[in-house]
């Protein structure tokens, strides 16, 4: 009698894309979806037809407007947020349009950041196998696809071939049970997973989120959570797609059909790990440790309970870029920049949370406060809401959907020297910009930050009345 051994959810993903063994412990992957992005996609674009090489299906391969696009409200469609940035965008265009692939212009109604409109428009759904030159690609796992960041040259590859040659990785489980506490966020959550294990606990491996607290969360909420476990050094992350996965994804443009989805929705149901299935690693969290999180370093891992004190005998390096000292509480340090947005909290409801708490408030005395939507989509809904109203009325620009502020491709940005509250991934050195120190935070805690003028809990201001 033959059993069929248990797999976890990644190896039903592998096995159902694997074509052939690719030598030295690695296998040949078909790559069902192709993103580009016009900082990288004219790159690979120009390889492909410089080599003499078309692509081989331009109806699976997606180029996106979104990385260096201005975020000002009335851009031009060739406006960039980086001086000489335009080339970018133009060439991106005209290659794309060469190709014949799905473009996304910078003017389109669907554009957006890649990571945001994916799930908008069901080019990332349950199943299928998507890469893009981007380490964020692994927030789609979040609706249980096969998902993870690449360079320019392998994204040619899989354009000309179908597929790409991989190395497997190793699989870790984290298992989050409880419950979140009232106004702690996805956000928090992954700032906590990275700041107990460290920035390297990924250890490159396939990373299932599971337990009753992910099951609880929204889809947004499930994209913010896998967004950030690059940043926790996985080679992707995945959540077991659910009836909330199905119901979010149908009805999308590029997800399948009315005539096709009774196949398929079953199809999806059969994407989980089975209960005997084994991981190289383990991880449990208690939902109700964690607390709101800011980060105080250059890293994620650098990060504790708003309200906590950096340690003693942090790195000295880190402390003196970001101008504070061991022993030292973050809450209640003066900052002069907020911002919301990007594609782990640049979500509607993101927006939704941050609005919540700054409706009838202002932004503090010399306080910028940027707010840009993750894409033409959030930005419609928020402004049909009134949520633009709030953020401009309490003092926020109110920007056009791209990456701008979230990372420093010259141009626009904070100045040097500021301390900014951000509700992005990344706080190294000079990431928003030269001599920037980024406090990374959830969109409530951007919000009542801005308010407050200094890093502040969102439950620690009265509601409705300025403390």
């Amino acid at each position: 009698m033959v059993f069929k051994k248990a797999q976890t959810l990644f190896d039903k993903l592998w096995a159902a894309h694997r074509i052939a063994d690719g030598g030295d412990g690695a296998d040949l992957i078909a790559i069902d979806r192709v993103c580009l992005h016009e900082r990288t996609g004219a790159v690979a674009l120009r390889s492909l037809r410089d080599a003499g090489h078309d692509v081989q299906n331009p109806k699976r391969v997606f180029a996106i407007m979104d990385h260096i696009v201005s975020f000002r409200e009335n851009r031009g469609p060739d406006e960039s947020r980086s001086p000489g940035g335009g080339v970018f965008i133009t060439q991106t265009r005209k290659l794309a349009l060469e190709a014949g692939v799905n473009f996304i212009d910078t003017n389109d109604l669907r554009q957006g950041i890649v990571h945001v409109i994916a799930p908008e428009l069901g080019i990332a759904i349950p199943g299928v196998s998507l890469i893009c030159p981007d380490s964020h690609t692994c927030s789609l796992g979040a609706l249980g696809a096969l998902a993870w960041g690449v360079g320019s040259s392998e994204s040619e590859h899989a354009m000309a071939t179908g597929c790409l040659r991989v190395t497997k990785p190793k699989q870790m489980r984290v298992t989050v049970n409880g419950a979140l506490g009232e106004g702690v966020s996805a956000k928090d959550l992954a700032l906590y997973i990275i700041h107990k294990f460290g920035a390297k606990g990924g250890q490159r491996c396939a990373i299932e989120y599971c337990g009753s607290a992910i099951s609880e969360l929204t889809i947004e909420e499930r994209l913010t959570l896998c967004n950030m476990a690059v940043e926790f050094s996985a080679f992707t992350a995945l959540i077991a797609p659910d009836e909330k996965t199905i119901s979010f994804v149908l009805g999308k443009p590029y997800a399948p059909n009315a005539d096709e989805i009774a196949d398929t929705r079953e199809d999806w149901r059969s994407l989980f790990t089975d209960e005997d299935a084994i991981f190289d690693y383990e991880i449990e969290v208690n939902a109700a440790d964690v607390q709101p999180i800011v980060s105080w370093g250059t890293s994620p891992e650098q990060a504790l309970p708003i309200g906590d004190a950096i340690p003693i005998g942090a790195d000295q390096k880190v402390l003196d870029y970001m101008g504070l000292s061991g022993g030292q509480r973050v809450e209640g340090l003066e900052i002069s920049g907020a911002f919301i947005g990007s594609c782990t909290n640049g979500r509607l409801s993101d927006l939704r949370s941050a609005a919540a708490f700054l409706q009838g408030r202002k932004v503090a005395d010399g306080v910028r406060a940027v707010c840009v939507p993750g894409s033409q989509s959030v930005r419609r809904q928020a402004e049909e809401e009134g949520l633009d109203a709030i953020f401009r009325e309490a003092g926020f620009e109110w920007g056009a959907p791209g990456c701008a502020m979230c990372f420093f491709a010259g141009g626009q940005t904070f100045a040097p020297g500021e301390r900014v509250v951000s509700s992005t991934n990344r706080n190294f050195e000079g990431r928003q910009g030269p001599g920037v120190r980024t406090h990374l935070a959830s969109p409530a805690t951007v919000a009542a930050s801005a308010v407050k003028g200094a890093i502040s809990r969102a439950d620690k201001i009265n509601v409705g009345v300025d403390e």
